[in-house]
């Protein structure tokens, strides 16, 4: 491996990142249940946003890192 070799992992890591920001966008937060037992109805995020959060707090964000699909937030209402 030469000079540089390391920057790889790196660049298609954020390259993941982006095309998953891309794809993801518009993504819906579903209703949920805070850590006090109070219920939130779900909303809707902005085009080039999407659900960030956790199962118990959740709000629309543009960082791909903190992404909470739809899929997961369904597990989170089974447990």
């Amino acid at each position: 491996m030469g000079p540089g070799g390391g920057c790889w992992p790196l660049a298609s890591t954020v390259l993941v990142a982006v095309a998953t920001a891309l794809v993801a966008g518009d993504e819906d937060c579903l209703w949920y249940v805070d850590a006090n037992g109070s219920w939130h109805p779900g909303f809707d995020c902005d085009f080039f946003s999407f659900c960030c959060g956790t199962c118990h707090h959740r709000y629309c964000c543009h960082d791909p890192r903190r992404l909470l699909t739809e899929r997961q937030q369904r597990h989170c209402l089974a447990f």
